[in-house]
Parts: structure tokens; C-alpha cells; sequence
């Protein structure tokens, strides 16, 4: 006999996990999957702004985020899930290792960095680029480095290494930061960052490691030699695996309403996948938490 599950989650960041509390909490069936656990905690650096943690980091908050689902009996299966097919009774989710039948499914798979699609790119990969200055940041200690963004993420980075580098470059493609604000303050007291405004990066160049960019700015290409370039440029959600089961906006989020619905009956949606394009930990965990109720009410058959 093949078990059914009321629900099955698939991402275990902020929001499948706070929806995976809940089912545990709540005495379902169900299941979380999902490649990594943690999501975007793992390449976060402070925390300033959730609610009742005055202070924190990603791995710290990732941390506590593990005791709680611990305590709460949650286990994270760890497969890749290729796609979900509807079936008379619900669905069914094809993983990598198994397949899984389900009443209703949450997706809350996150998203992944946004790259340049510059020369040099994929050829320095890995040899003094990154996207996440919180995994690889340390690598270029005293070094100069540019960091490419203008939004949070950027100026996060800015903020994560300015006890790091010994020089940091800032290149932004429009005229201001789209950052919060005290980040913005932070940068400009920082007497080691240059931002470089209404700027394109045109190519990465090196030799065995990165060894600068070359840019453009009022119509003139100039060459900066950095010894990492640290790319925050916005990110891309992880959708693909279902475009053609849910409809997708024009950003490949997947569309839900207030309540975590998708156009598809009985698959739900929360955080950073979906629409809303408002990348905040606490946005994340009140979809989830969200979607989960919802799915749960579903269930019972009520609207």
C-alpha cells in the first residue's frame, strides 16, 4: 500500500521549515525535502530585524532554527525533486531517490544568485569570484576586492568586509544604493569603500585567479585591479522544476494570492519562489506558517 501524506514540503529555509514546525505541531503527515537545510541563512550575515532577536548572524539564526526543529521532531530529507504531477487523488512528487503521493504540496524552494553574464565569468569561477561573501569573503584578507550591487545584499557585503579587505569598490549600475538605509549610512562612513555610480561591468580579467574588472562609466572603459570580485547583483528563484505545473510571473516567481494559493488547487507557495519580491526572513516565515494553515484547511475541506 502506498502511504499517502496530507502535505509534503519542498525547501527547508525559513519558510518550509516554520511550515514543517507547524505540520509537526499540528500531527500531520507530511514531509519536508529538500537539497540543503538552512536556505539563505547560510550566506547571511547580520540580522538586525527580526522580530525578538535584537542581534544575530545566519549561521547563529540557522543554528536555533536546528534546535527548535529538533525539538519539534522535524527531519529534513535531503533529494532533489525533479517535478509534481497531479493525479486523481492529488499529486505526486518525483524526487531523485523516490516518489512521493501527496493530498497537497508547499513549495517554498528559495532562490539562488543572479550572475553578471559578463566575459570571465564562468572562466573565473571559483578563482577569485564569488556570490556569497559570507562563505568566501575571508579568502581575500587583505586584499582589495570590488563588490558589484547596489541593494542590500551589496551593501551587506560591503559591511562583511570592511574588516577584511584592505579596499573595497562598489560598482552600481543606476545613480543611487536601493539598500536599507542604515546600511547606506554604514557604507558611506566607511573611509575604505569607492562607489562607483552609473557604472557596467564589462568583463573579469586574471590569469590563473581574478586580477580586476574592466568597466564602463560615462561612456568611457576604464580596468580596476582587485584581487576578488564579490557579484550581489539579486537572485533568481528556483522554479524551473515546476514551470510548467503552476504559473510563473514575469520574474519566474511562482504567482499566489494572500494566503499562499497558487493557481493549481492544493499547491501552496511562501517565500522567496514566490510572488511578493520582498526577500525578508520574517515575510518568509509568516508565508509559510501561512500556506501550511491554509493547506491544513484545505484538507479538512475548509475555505
Amino acid at each position: 500500500m502506498v502511504d499517502v501524506y496530507e502535505t509534503i514540503i519542498i525547501g527547508a529555509g525559513i519558510s518550509g521549515l516554520t511550515a514543517a514546525m507547524y505540520a509537526a505541531r499540528k500531527k500531520m503527515k507530511y514531509e519536508i525535502i529538500s537539497t540543503d537545510f538552512g536556505g539563505q541563512f547560510m550566506v547571511s550575515g547580520e540580522v538586525l530585524n527580526y522580530p525578538g532577536i535584537v542581534k544575530t548572524t545566519g549561521v547563529e539564526f540557522s543554528n536555533i532554527m536546528e534546535e527548535q526543529m529538533k525539538f519539534n521532531e522535524v527531519s529534513v530529507t535531503l533529494d532533489t525533486i525533479k517535478t509534481i504531477k497531479k493525479t486523481e487523488t492529488g499529486f505526486t512528487v518525483v524526487a531523485g531517490k523516490k516518489e512521493y503521493s501527496t493530498k497537497t504540496v508547499l513549495i517554498t524552494t528559495g532562490s539562488k544568485p543572479r550572475k553578471l553574464g559578463v566575459p570571465g565569468e564562468e572562466e573565473f569561477a571559483n578563482k577569485g569570484i564569488t556570490y556569497c561573501s559570507i562563505c568566501d569573503g575571508p579568502l581575500f584578507k587583505g586584499k582589495e576586492v570590488v563588490i558589484i550591487g547596489g541593494g542590500a545584499s551589496a551593501l551587506e557585503a560591503v559591511d562583511f568586509m570592511r574588516e577584511i579587505a584592505t579596499k573595497i569598490y562598489i560598482v552600481v549600475r543606476g545613480d543611487k544604493f536601493t539598500g536599507h538605509e542604515y546600511l547606506i549610512e554604514r557604507v558611506k562612513k566607511n573611509p575604505k569603500v569607492t562607489v562607483l555610480f552609473n557604472t557596467e561591468t564589462k568583463t573579469i580579467v586574471g590569469d590563473k585567479f581574478v586580477t580586476g574588472i574592466t568597466y564602463s562609466q560615462d561612456g568611457k572603459e576604464q580596468e580596476l585591479k582587485v584581487g576578488g570580485v564579490i557579484i550581489e547583483i539579486g537572485r533568481i528563484p528556483n522554479t524551473d522544476f515546476v514551470a510548467d505545473v503552476v504559473e510563473l510571473d514575469e520574474h519566474k516567481h511562482i504567482k499566489i494570492d494572500c494566503q499562499g494559493n497558487t493557481n493549481v488547487e492544493g499547491i501552496f507557495s511562501a517565500g522567496d519562489c514566490a510572488s511578493g519580491h520582498e526577500y525578508q526572513y520574517v515575510i518568509s516565515a509568516g508565508q509559510g506558517c501561512m500556506a501550511l494553515l491554509k493547506a491544513a484547511r484545505y484538507l479538512a475541506g475548509i475555505q
